[in-house]
């Protein structure tokens, strides 16, 4: 006799909108709510942003993240039905993600850490351009780049940011990470590097008083660095859900062939 499998239990988390608070309602009459805590699977409505909160949330927790676009971006996103939940996630392609880890000194002597799904990114604070020397692996591999910023980017956020700076698209199983410039001036023609995703980022800032930087781990940002170091996380990973047919890496190579 066929063993019908249990069925899963959802925990449904809205980014708070009128479109997300809806189909949050919905679903939980549709499906029911579990606690999160609870949950075989979270279920995030609304937008990119908000699914990498959700991640960065339950970062370590083996929880699965499945997320349907109730927002204005949705390229992490599956599209919105409310019927067949059960099917789509029991036939969902799992993409595991690792974090960047962040650490900044800055300029009061305080150290701060936090985590980046997508990248991380060193923005000027002033109109004088950022001056930045920088460092792989305890090499230094450029003694100064004068620029705008400079990003770290994860496969999962050479999409986002990075791409919008001209930074490569990383298929998300590829062990690597883009290093990508904004704005360069010195070197002008220098357009980034793909690094081992082993590799140890240091960015010291160079005439910080008169060129101050801030530090950004996707929506935490630290103010008046003096250095930031970034690294992938060897500890804490994520596991994002999408639909079959639609992975990652299909999103990836649709994206590429745009024109």
């Amino acid at each position: 006799m066929h063993q019908q499998r249990p069925r899963k239990t959802f925990a449904f988390v809205s980014s708070g909108t009128s479109d997300a608070e809806e189909a949050a309602a919905q679903l939980s009459r549709a499906y029911g709510q579990a606690p999160v805590g609870d949950a075989d699977v979270i279920v995030a409505l609304g937008g990119d942003g908000f699914l990498l909160q959700v991640l960065r949330e339950t970062m370590g927790s083996g929880k699965r993240v499945y997320g349907m676009n109730r927002g204005t971006v949705g390229f992490l996103m599956n599209e919105f039905r409310t019927d067949d939940l059960q099917e789509r996630i029991e036939a969902a392609d799992a993409e595991t993600i690792r974090p960047l880890e962040m650490e900044t000194v800055s300029a009061d002597g305080r150290t701060a850490r936090a985590l980046a799904i997508n990248e991380v990114s060193l923005f000027r604070q002033s109109y004088q351009a950022a001056k930045i020397r920088i460092t792989i692996d305890d090499k230094v591999r450029m003694d100064e780049l004068t620029c705008d910023g400079v990003i770290v980017a994860t496969p999962a956020g050479s999409t986002a940011y990075n791409l919008s700076a001209q930074g490569p698209i990383v298929p998300l199983d590829a062990p690597l990470l883009a290093l990508t410039p904004v704005c360069p001036f010195r070197p002008r023609r220098w357009r980034g590097a793909l690094l081992s995703n082993r590799s140890t980022v240091r960015f010291d800032v160079l005439e910080e008083p008169k060129r101050p930087v801030n530090a950004v781990a996707d929506h935490t940002e630290i103010k008046s660095v003096l250095s930031v170091t970034v690294r992938e996380s060897s500890t804490l990973t994520a596991t994002l859900l999408f639909d079959a047919g639609h992975s990652w890496d299909e999103r990836i190579l649709a994206e590429q062939f745009r024109y």
